[in-house]
């Protein structure tokens, strides 16, 4: 009997030592949960949604940037076509 009561009693103390270490585990994960949002907030990082949004809004920017490159190349080719004509003339 008394051999059973010693397993029973390391049985007992393995349990103990396996739910402290799933306690342990547990707390360790939500400290760094708390640690790695808390650094996050720090930081200041700007959400997937807005990146997009910004990138969008830098697109369209620049493809009317390239529209009106293209015609104020136009323009600029229109007043130079007289001009250089007039030059002819003399």
């Amino acid at each position: 009997m008394e051999r059973n009561k010693l397993w029973d009693d390391l049985a007992g103390v393995a349990g103990g030592a396996f739910s402290i270490a799933a306690g342990l585990r547990a707390e360790a994960e939500a400290m760094a949960r708390a640690q790695s949002e808390a650094m996050i907030q720090r930081l200041d990082l700007a959400k997937r949604e807005e990146v997009e949004a910004a990138m969008e809004v830098a697109r369209r920017a620049r493809e009317q940037a390239e529209a009106l490159e293209a015609r104020v190349a136009a323009l600029e080719a229109r007043l130079a076509g007289p001009a250089s004509g007039l030059g002819d003339v003399e």
